[in-house]
């Protein structure tokens, strides 16, 4: 008697679609410049699932055994998640951007037996092979001949993809226990210590697909992202949903601004996601007359800054769908033409979400506190960091899950996001939005990326921060005399930045989200191009200025006797 299928389980729906609509191409990988693209139908993605599934079984692994996928976005990707859920095992997803000691930590606090990775990133793992014991086989995607890119057969023990996806096919059975195993550890960024992996289950893969019938998305839409499948929103809010009800999503092997507006109308494609300062890079590019001629009808966005909020909207032509979710759960949206600009919406009915203090009382409307949330049922599931109890507890105390953001209601009770714990730019006693900021920066014509952030204050008031703008210049166009008028032209005194700090591009997570410690890094290295305003012009600041041992304080000083009057 066959067995019943669980669609709450990855491979289960892969296997049910497979039987009752095997030839929709219900994913493309776009080719980029190449125009090699990639589909897959779903009989194809089982297909190759089943075959990845015997090459790991081949390899030994054992039920509950780790995997790294360290890889762009492409077709192998997802059939290795079907694998994983097929065989019982764990993947982990990495961004393919990360080496070193980052790369060796992860895999070695997930113990991983095995990494998948890809011809352009192979010498990230080799270097770092010596480091991490567990890894005793790695499996090499050859997508293209990478120019520069490091043979297979110079690594040891690593084999080409290809050589297990050109076998016959096969078919393996299912081996998955519970569908509340694990399928996947997730990584957090580490911004504030070592990274943490979350644990999630089989069945919270197949639960999210239920996010996009929430908001609204129906199966008549085309989905779209460049958004990293290492990361929860691609997976979570893009592909779980396409997967599930057929609406052959389009994803780019990493995030593009500059081709994004094309992407979309060769494709058809009718939402697309959008992450933190993704907004403000795709509203930096220069305005083009048929920016609005395109099938976006709406963007699903968490993040988007209010100042630039209905602008967007109208220069491209569509609605911004604002949601708010953390990896570790935590739901809440504001629907297309409800609620006020800036918020990023209310929690659905079966969730308690509230501001609360430090002492955990609900904060009046207006005042700032930390959002937490709970199902209206009662206490909030327990979140599962790998190996760390005491984090997983933590996260949940008081049966609350603790987002670590802190954001403020109106008398409505609609939610708004001001700054992460921890973070947050004070100047002179004012709290600083960073999307003014970067909203007033993104209207000139020479910058085409920003990120505002903070960094201490050189009078050494505790709290207070000088605001830097990290940019990303056309050099044919900038002028930083000009950058900083344009500021003063159409900000408050308070908001004008501080410093100007140009780079070749913002560092930025697999979620597309700028990271802090990396900037202030490239603050203090003797190549930093940075800049800061007096009287009218704009002079160069010395790397010293922003080194740890004095804050920033003594060094600035120093550099305010050097520069002219």
């Amino acid at each position: 008697m066959p067995r019943t299928l669980n669609e709450m389980v990855l491979a289960d729906l892969i296997a049910a679609r497979a039987e009752q609509r095997p030839d929709l191409d219900v994913v493309t990988f776009e080719g980029g410049e190449t125009g090699l693209d990639e589909v897959r139908t779903y009989a194809e993605l089982w297909a190759n699932a089943n075959r990845l599934a015997a090459g790991l079984i081949e390899r030994g692994m054992n039920y509950g055994d780790r995997f790294a996928i360290l890889l762009r976005n492409h077709p192998e990707f997802i059939e290795l998640m079907v694998a994983a859920s097929l065989t019982g095992l764990v993947f982990v997803p990495i961004d393919p951007r990360t080496r070193g000691a980052k790369l060796a930590y992860t895999l070695n606090n997930s113990g991983c037996r095995g990494v998948v990775c890809a011809d352009y990133n192979l010498a990230q793992v080799d270097e770092i092979l010596g480091q991490v014991p567990s890894i005793d086989w790695i499996w090499a995607l050859e997508p293209q001949v990478t120019p520069g890119a490091m043979a297979v057969g110079d690594v040891a023990g690593a084999v080409s993809l290809s050589e297990i996806l050109v076998r016959p096919e096969t078919s393996v059975d299912m081996r998955l226990r519970d569908p509340n195993d694990p399928l996947q550890i997730i990584y957090t960024s580490g911004t504030t210590g070592d990274p943490k992996g979350v644990v999630f289950g089989n069945a919270r893969f197949g639960g999210a697909t239920m996010l996009t019938a929430m908001l609204g998305i129906g199966a008549d839409e085309r989905p779209y992202t460049g958004l990293s499948l290492t990361h929860g929103n691609a997976q979570l809010m893009t592909l779980a949903s396409a997967l599930r009800v057929g609406q052959r999503a389009v994803f780019s092997r990493k995030f593009t601004k500059s081709r994004l507006w094309d992407i979309t109308r060769k494709y058809g494609c009718t939402f697309f996601n959008l992450l933190g300062g993704m907004s403000t890079a795709i509203y930096s590019e220069p305005v083009k007359p048929d920016d609005a001629d395109n099938p976006v009808k709406f963007v699903l966005s968490a993040g988007m800054p209010a100042a630039i909020w209905e602008s967007f909207e109208q220069r491209f032509g569509l609605k911004v769908l604002e949601a708010y979710g953390a990896i570790e759960g935590g739901m809440a949206f504001k629907p297309i033409g409800a609620g006020p600009i800036g918020s990023f919406g209310r929690p659905p009915a079966n969730l308690d979400m509230r501001v609360v203090d430090e002492a955990g009382a609900e904060c009046p409307p207006g005042v700032l506190g930390e959002l937490v949330s709970r199902p209206i049922t009662g206490a909030a599931s327990q979140v599962t960091y790998f190996n760390n109890q005491a984090a997983s507890e933590q996260k949940t105390a008081g049966g609350w899950l603790r987002s670590g953001d802190i954001c403020h209601r109106d008398a409505e009770g609609w939610l708004y996001f001001d700054y992460r714990n921890g973070g947050g730019i004070r100047r002179n006693g004012d709290f600083i939005n960073p999307g003014f900021v970067e909203a007033a920066l993104a209207e000139i014509p020479s910058v085409t990326d920003v990120y505002v952030y903070g960094v201490p204050s050189a009078s050494g008031a505790p709290g207070e921060k000088e605001v830097v703008a990290a940019i990303v210049v056309d050099r044919t166009r900038f002028d930083a005399a000009a950058v900083f008028a344009a500021c003063q032209a159409t900000l408050e005194a308070n908001f004008v930045p501080s410093f100007l700090q140009v780079l070749d591009e913002i560092p930025k997570t697999a979620s597309e989200k700028p990271q802090d410690r990396f900037l202030i890094e490239a603050l203090q290295r003797p190549t930093a191009e940075v800049y800061r305003c007096r009287n009218g012009r704009a002079e160069r600041v010395a790397p010293e200025a922003f080194t740890p041992a004095n804050d920033g304080r003594a060094a600035s000083e120093k550099q305010r006797a050097k520069a002219p009057a």
